[in-house]
Parts: C-alpha cells; sequence; structure tokens
C-alpha cells in the first residue's frame, strides 16, 4: 500500500513524516516534540481528515487487547487493534460486539472518531459501544474519559482525530450469538412507502443496494440473529423481492467470493454482520465514497428525491447502500438523538463527475436535514454543516482544552469545525 496515498487513491497525504510508535512512552515523545501531527488509521477515509502538513503517526503496532472485564462486559484495547482482529479474540472468549461495519479491516479507534456504524433499528453505530478512552493530548500528557465520569465520554467518542491520540478504549460487549444471512433480489422503491419500518426491522441488520437504474433496490440484505438454533427469514418472497438462489455481490457483475457467507448458513456474528470476509483484504479498490444521514421518519421521501436523480447518479456508481442506525448521545454524531437512516453512495473513481453529482444530492437532501459521514466526500458548505451539530459548541471547547494551539487540528477541522483556517 502507498503510504502517501489513502485505500482508494484518490487522495495524496501532504505529511513529510510518518511515524510508526511500538510504545505508549515513544506515542508521548512524538506528540509533545511535533507542530503539527495527525493519526493515520487503515487509510479508509476519502478525504483530509486524517491529513496533516507535516507529520502522521500509525498505531498499527499498539495493536493489541489489553484486558477482558467478565464481571463488567467490557473489553480494553490499543488504538490501533482492527475490529477483524478484535472479534476472532472476542468471539473465542465468547462475547462480541454489538454491531459492525460492513469492512472489518478497519480500527476500533478510527471507526469511532468517525461515527462510522452498521446496521439494524436498535444498533447505534459503533462509538457508541465506547465507555472510556485514553488519549495522549498535545502536551504528551494522558487525558482519561469515561462513562463513569461526569466528564462523560459522550464528547470524546467521536472526536474526529482532534482530540489527541487515542492509546486506549474501553469497549462495552454482549455475549457472542450465531448469524444467518439471506439476500432478497428486487424490491421495488414503492414498496417501502407503508413497509419501510417492517422491511429495515425485520432482521438484526439489514441492508438495501441499488445502483438507481431504476425505482427498485437490486438487494436486500438480512441478517437474522439465531435464537434456539434456528433464524427466521426462510420466506421465498419478501415484500415483493424473492429470495436469491445463490450467494451475490453488492455490485452488479461481481463475484461473491469475498462476500460473507449467505443462504441461510449459520456462522458466528463476526463472519456475517460485515459484508466482506476478513481474510480478503480490500485491494486499492479504485472507488469514491459518500454518505449522508436523514432521520428515520423521512427516510422514503428521501430515497424518492434521490430516486429523481437517478439519470445523474447511475452512470457514475458502482452500488448504493442504505442502513438505519439507533439514536446515540455522542455530541459529533449524525445520529445525536435521532433514528437515522444513511444512504451510501459507492462511486466510480470519476471525482469531477461526481463532484457535479454531490451539490444536486445535498440540495435534494437538505430539505431532510441530511449530514454526511465525516471520512467521506462531500461538497456542503461549512456552516450548513456546522448547523446541524447543536453540541459543536461544547465541542469546540472540549477541542481547545485538549488541544490549546491546534497540533491535531487541520485544514478539514478548521474549516468544518472551527469555521476557520487560521491554524494551517
Amino acid at each position: 500500500m502507498n503510504h502517501n496515498h489513502n485505500w482508494a487513491g484518490n487522495y495524496k497525504y501532504s505529511a513529510s513524516e510518518l511515524h510508526t510508535p511500538e510504545t505508549l512512552e515513544q506515542v508521548r515523545e512524538i506528540v509533545a516534540r511535533s507542530r503539527r501531527i495527525k493519526v493515520l488509521g487503515t487509510r479508509h477515509s476519502f478525504n483530509g481528515i486524517a491529513d496533516s502538513s507535516e507529520m502522521q503517526l500509525s498505531l498499527e503496532k499498539l495493536n493489541r487487547v489489553i484486558a477482558l472485564d467478565r464481571e463488567n462486559h467490557r473489553v480494553t484495547v490499543e488504538g490501533g487493534i482492527r475490529y477483524g482482529d478484535l472479534c476472532r479474540y472476542l468471539n473465542d472468549q465468547g462475547y462480541a460486539l454489538h454491531n459492525l461495519a460492513s469492512l472489518p479491516h478497519i480500527t476500533v479507534a478510527g471507526a469511532c472518531a468517525t461515527a462510522t456504524h452498521g446496521s439494524g433499528v436498535r444498533n447505534a453505530n459503533l462509538a457508541a459501544a465506547v465507555h472510556s478512552m485514553e488519549i495522549v493530548r498535545a502536551d504528551g500528557d494522558m487525558m482519561h474519559f469515561s462513562q463513569d465520569h461526569e466528564d462523560g465520554v459522550n464528547g470524546a467518542a467521536v472526536g474526529l482525530g482532534g482530540l489527541g491520540v487515542v492509546t486506549k478504549i474501553t469497549l462495552d460487549i454482549i455475549p457472542a450469538f450465531e448469524m444467518s444471512q439471506y439476500v432478497y433480489e428486487n424490491l421495488p422503491l414503492e414498496n417501502l412507502e407503508e413497509h419501510f419500518d417492517e422491511i429495515t426491522s425485520s432482521a438484526y441488520s439489514v441492508s438495501l443496494f441499488t445502483d438507481w437504474k431504476e425505482s427498485r433496490f437490486n438487494q436486500v440484505w438480512l441478517k437474522h440473529r439465531m435464537v434456539d438454533g434456528t433464524s427466521a427469514g426462510m420466506r421465498l418472497e419478501f415484500f415483493g423481492a424473492t429470495r436469491a438462489p445463490r450467494n451475490v455481490h453488492p455490485v452488479p457483475g461481481y463475484t461473491a467470493e469475498n462476500c460473507s457467507e449467505q443462504l441461510g448458513i449459520p456462522g458466528p456474528w463476526f463472519e456475517r454482520l460485515p459484508h466482506f470476509r476478513m481474510e480478503f483484504t480490500p485491494s486499492a479498490g479504485e472507488e469514491l465514497q459518500s454518505e449522508y444521514f436523514v432521520p428515520r421518519q423521512v427516510a422514503y421521501q428521501a430515497l424518492c428525491a434521490i430516486d429523481e436523480l437517478r439519470e445523474h447518479i447511475a452512470p457514475l456508481l458502482y452500488v448504493s447502500e442504505v442502513r438505519t442506525i439507533a439514536e446515540d448521545e455522542l455530541w459529533m454524531s449524525p445520529c445525536y438523538k435521532q433514528d437515522s437512516v444513511a444512504i451510501h453512495f459507492t462511486w466510480k473513481p470519476y471525482w469531477q463527475a461526481v463532484q457535479q453529482v454531490l451539490p444536486m444530492i445535498e440540495e435534494r437532501l437538505s430539505t431532510f436535514a441530511a449530514s454526511p459521514h465525516w471520512a467521506k466526500l462531500f461538497t456542503m458548505p461549512p456552516a450548513q454543516l456546522q448547523a446541524l451539530y447543536e453540541r459543536l459548541p461544547d465541542f469546540r471547547k472540549l477541542l481547545l482544552r485538549c488541544d490549546p494551539e491546534g497540533k491535531f487540528r487541520n485544514q478539514f477541522l478548521n474549516t468544518y469545525l472551527m469555521g476557520t483556517d487560521r491554524y494551517k
């Protein structure tokens, strides 16, 4: 992988140095002597949120499980651990996480920092599992956030990389469980008008995929929890969609070999919640990604607004995914106090053309107070984005407390959070 670029190859980092410390002491020393620094995770961001004008720091060597607390059902890990590795460990110990993103290859710290999510009407985003965390502040000292303290973790869990280096995270965990997955094909968009809540709550985790070539969803992925060794979802028909007779890939025409097991075959939670298998590392996928969150109660209207742009979207698109996320209390989460629906776009690598379509999508979705995923591509003006976050003033105070000089801020954070380029 080219360290100068992100995973998809669309963003080139401007940092001149990359440090890969092996101990907490080294992290503190590097941070204390740096002038501008950002933590780089698995490079799965599509914009400049993880960029730095001077120095980047990778936690890939700080990737261990530190402790398993069976009494309180929590696990403590270092900031560089990836979900795929943590999941195997937890499952071996009889535990699970409440949810996972589509890819198990991303780091826990990076996913939480950007409010990355899975799906499920009762499942909040991945950062909602954070019970406590330790960060190395700009001066090299440690700072601790916890649900047990008044200071709380709600302001820090979705920290956008601006508070410091997250070196330790404690997550709430649940007992391990088995799942099975079924895919249904060709669900008409109009069938969501009366049945959106039924469809999205018909399994533990539900994803709807479309290429927007027609007013329909090519695939509906239903991930069921096994109860007493059996799962629901045996029916041949689902709200007008028919059960897929073979394993499929979300992108039409692609082989399903790197996708998680379907056809109702039971397996552990961590092999069914992601769409893709851990052993198939995503190649530097030549793609771009955008995603917008809208309140769940207006999801059907928002999807109809997108449908009106089909002819502009479809030629540039690999696939679009629609998922539900439960509300949370995290200040900088797009799902703060709001049950949400995420509308995701995986674009072909034609940024100039995509850049023309995003403002059209954002304009249609502005009626529904849509907010973009922090680490994906959007063109929304900073003031419009800032107005969507009622706790932004509190988060700014927290940023200034942890990092008064702006060591961890960069052009992206200054533009979209601070409303200034003063700290460039």
